[in-house]
C-alpha cells in the first residue's frame, strides 16, 4: 500500500524525533520518546482519516483497448481490438469476447498463484460476435475487475487443456460509448443474460435508430414468451406463429438492459429477469 506524500512527512518526522531520543544522554527525559510515539501515531491516524483517492473515471459505460503481449490472446478482431468498461460506484469492470472458446477461465494474477484461488477465477460469458463479412460467430467473454487504467497488470488463462499461462494485459485509452449511433437501420450484436440459461435471442439483432431513439427486434429461441417489460413498460409480441418477436427501446448500446420476459411454457406463467447488452462496436448499417 502507498503512503502519500502527507503521511510520509509526518512518519519521518516522528521516526527522527525518536532517533535523536534514543542516540541523546541518558538524561533524556522518557516523555520525549513516548511523545515520539505519540507524534507517529497520530501520523498513521490522520493518514487513515483521509479519503480514499477519486475514481479515474465518473460512473458510465466507456470503449477502452485491450492490449496484451500475446497474438494468441486478444479481443475478437470483430470488436476491433476493443471492449466495454463499466465504472460503477467508482469500481471498474471491463467486459472482452475473446477469439474463440478455448480460454475458459481468467485469474487476476500469476499463473502459480491460481490453482489455490479457484473462487477467484473469472467464468466466461457466451458472446455473439459478427464479423466485416456477416458471419457471426459464438465465442467466450470475461468480465475483468480493472484496479487501474493505461497501466499493466498480470492476468492468467486457463486453457482447455487444462493449464494455466501467465500474461501482461492492460486496459486502455477509454472513451465514453456512444448512446445512439446516426439514425437509420443496423444490425447489432446483443448478448442475454440470466434466467436459467437456456432461452437464447438471435444475435445480431435488427436495431432501428428514429430521432435519436433505438427501438430493437427481440427473436426469442422459444413461442412460449407473451409479454416483455421494459423499465416497467409492457411489450406485447409483433408475431403470432414462430418464435416470439417483439420491438422493445433500448436506451444505450454497451450497457446491461434490464428487462423481463413472461413465458408460458412453464405452468403457471412466470416472469423471468434477463439483462440485454448490445454491443457498440459491432454496429453494421443494413443494406
Amino acid at each position: 500500500m502507498k503512503l502519500n506524500h502527507k503521511f510520509a512527512l509526518l512518519l519521518a518526522g516522528a521516526v527522527l524525533a525518536g532517533s535523536l531520543t534514543g542516540c541523546g544522554a541518558s538524561g533524556t527525559p522518557a516523555s520525549s520518546a513516548a511523545s515520539s510515539e505519540a507524534a507517529a501515531s497520530s501520523a498513521v491516524s490522520e493518514a487513515a482519516s483521509e479519503p480514499a483517492a477519486e475514481a479515474a473515471l465518473p460512473d458510465g459505460v466507456y470503449t477502452a483497448d485491450f492490449d496484451t503481449d500475446s497474438s494468441m490472446f486478444h479481443a475478437n478482431e470483430a470488436n476491433d481490438g476493443k471492449g466495454t468498461l463499466t465504472v460503477k460506484d467508482g469500481q471498474m469492470t471491463f467486459h472482452v469476447s475473446l477469439v474463440s472458446k478455448k480460454i475458459v477461465n481468467l485469474y487476476v494474477g500469476m499463473a502459480a498463484d491460481a490453482e489455490a484461488h479457484e473462487g477467484d477465477w473469472l467464468q466466461p460469458t457466451t458472446d455473439t460476435v459478427t464479423y466485416s463479412d456477416g458471419l457471426s460467430d459464438e465465442v467466450y467473454g470475461f468480465d475483468i475487475p480493472v484496479e487501474a487504467l493505461d497501466e499493466d497488470f498480470q492476468l492468467a488463462i486457463l486453457g482447455s487443456k487444462g493449464k494455466w499461462y501467465d500474461h501482461t494485459v492492460r486496459v486502455a485509452n477509454a472513451q465514453p460509448a456512444a448512446e445512439a449511433p446516426a439514425d437509420g437501420t443496423y444490425t447489432c450484436d446483443v448478448t442475454l443474460e440470466g434466467g436459467s440459461g437456456r432461452a437464447t435471442v438471435e444475435s445480431p439483432a435488427a436495431l432501428t435508430v428514429a430521432d435519436g431513439r433505438m427501438t430493437a427486434t427481440i427473436v426469442w429461441s422459444s413461442p412460449n414468451y407473451d409479454y416483455m417489460l421494459v423499465d416497467g413498460e409492457k411489450y406485447l409480441p409483433t408475431n403470432t406463429e414462430g418464435n416470439s418477436t417483439f420491438e422493445i427501446p433500448v436506451t444505450a448500446l454497451d450497457t446491461p438492459l434490464d428487462v423481463v420476459g413472461d413465458t408460458v411454457a412453464m405452468s403457471p406463467p412466470h416472469e423471468i429477469e434477463y439483462t440485454l447488452t448490445f454491443a457498440y462496436a459491432s454496429l453494421i448499417e443494413a443494406k
